[in-house]
């Protein structure tokens, strides 16, 4: 790999895009340590301290901001209302016949729906920006800081909407740099941009668990957590490459003189079909009734059950409904997104099918049929993922959003192996070996 990295950069025009890229990601990462008007820089900075290793409700949404939130930066919102956004698009696309019919014609289609998404990622933006500032200036951002109150101390009307504007338009500088990446760079842009946020929290992470441990220094504490991460990287990367493959023959036809078809190829499902989709959806939605009850006044019953039951991520209860709502998500997400029925069709329209299965229905139901065997073990598998490196690490002192926890690190080696892929193949176009022989 190191030679095929080497060869990248010998080679001009990928050495442009790999620099580029890498410009790129230093400005993202720039932006996220500079604080926005109307933030006493101080006071952020003592709560961050106090609140070190215990972010609460908000831990996630900070490891994909990369540490950006929590420091009420320019940056602060991330890539994340634009990842929200482009999931609601897709979602809709089923239910919306125009959206759908928009995604099939093609490019001029695909870039109306971008359109579409940039709107509603500043419509998020803006909802966004407006909750984390009324939340910083109630002092709830960091609850149990001393100085929590004082993190904003001008509280007029109009410092509030500077503070909401200089977020959004941060947030739309981010999905600009990503898209810039894509067109320009190597690889997808929000992709990498998500990808640089959570590893640049993996240096403070490291060295907190380092701190807290009692066992030579904490230095048996630390190497036990990287052997760990090292295993579940391998173990994500093997269960990420896995797919079945159901075979298709074309049949042969003469038009004119000239035959076509004859071929063999095959259909490759994925065993993870549905990605890091399922998780994200599962922690949004067991964020909600915890933000709801933040917020609301006085000690309801139903209040103080949400907080004992559903804001700690060791809670048995929290643990249950993690992992269900994870596995309903991956079927409903693969229902979603891979239709059988327009797979059969098309087959069928250009002269293909399955060897054994007949062309139409029985090979739409032959597909549904070994798309729910498969999804079995890869809901389950996200669901372990995302939950067991958790609990082992919080046992060492690490956050419930550690580096190398379930999300991220599906998300790490997702974005690393297309990455690597997309250098690959355009290192192969040149006639070279590439990274993987």
């Amino acid at each position: 790999m190191l030679t095929g990295f080497a060869r990248a950069f010998r080679t001009p025009d990928l050495r442009k895009k790999l620099l580029f890229t890498l410009g790129i990601i230093v400005v993202y990462r720039v932006g996220t340590h500079i604080p926005i008007p109307g933030v006493n820089y101080q006071a952020v900075q003592q709560c961050v301290t106090e609140a070190s290793g215990n972010q609460g409700l908000f831990g996630l949404v900070n490891m994909f901001s990369g540490g950006a939130l929590l420091q009420i930066t320019v940056f602060a919102l991330g890539i994340m209302p634009y990842i929200t956004a482009s999931i609601i698009l897709q979602l809709l696309t089923v239910v919306i016949p125009r959206l759908e019919a928009l995604k099939k014609e093609g490019q001029a289609g695909t870039a109306k729906i971008t359109q579409y998404t940039r709107y509603l990622t500043i419509a998020l933006a803006i909802l966004q920006g407006t909750g984390l500032v009324a939340t910083a200036r109630s002092g709830a951002l960091f609850s149990g800081c001393t100085v929590a109150g004082n993190i904003v101390p001008d509280r007029a009307i109009f410092n509030t909407i500077v503070m909401v504007i200089c977020m959004t338009a941060g947030t739309a500088v981010v999905m600009w740099l990503g898209e810039l990446i894509t067109d320009r760079g190597i690889g997808n842009g929000m992709s990498i941009l998500m990808f640089i946020s959570i590893a640049a929290t993996f240096p403070s992470a490291l060295w907190a668990i380092k701190k807290q441990g009692t066992l030579a220094g904490g230095w048996i504490e630390f190497g036990t957590v990287i052997l760990v991460g090292l295993v579940m990287v391998g173990l994500v990367v093997f269960v990420e490459q896995a797919q079945r493959r159901i075979p298709v023959q074309y049949a042969k036809r003469m038009i004119g003189r000239r035959s076509y078809g004859g071929t063999s190829t095959y259909i490759p499902l994925k065993v993870n079909q549905a990605g890091v989709i399922p998780v994200i959806f599962a922690s949004s939605l067991l964020y909600i009734p915890a933000l709801i009850a933040q917020f609301s006044g006085g000690n309801s019953g139903w209040k103080t059950w949400i907080q004992q039951n559903l804001t700690k991520g060791d809670h048995p209860i929290y643990i249950t409904m993690y992992f269900l709502l994870i596995v309903f998500f991956a079927f409903f997400y693969v229902a979603i997104s891979f239709n059988p029925e327009e797979v059969a069709d098309n087959m069928k329209k250009y002269g293909g099918f399955i060897p054994g299965i007949r062309a139409g229905r029985p090979t739409a139901e032959y597909l549904s049929y070994v798309l729910n065997r498969i999804t079995w073990p890869g809901s389950l598998y996200l669901g372990l993922i995302a939950l067991v490196p958790t609990m082992a690490l919080v046992g060492f002192g690490a956050s419930q959003n550690f580096p190398f926890g379930g999300t991220s690190i599906l998300i790490i080696v997702g974005v690393g192996l297309e990455t690597v892929k997309q250098i690959e193949s355009q290192l192969q176009q040149r006639n070279y070996e590439g990274f993987l022989r």
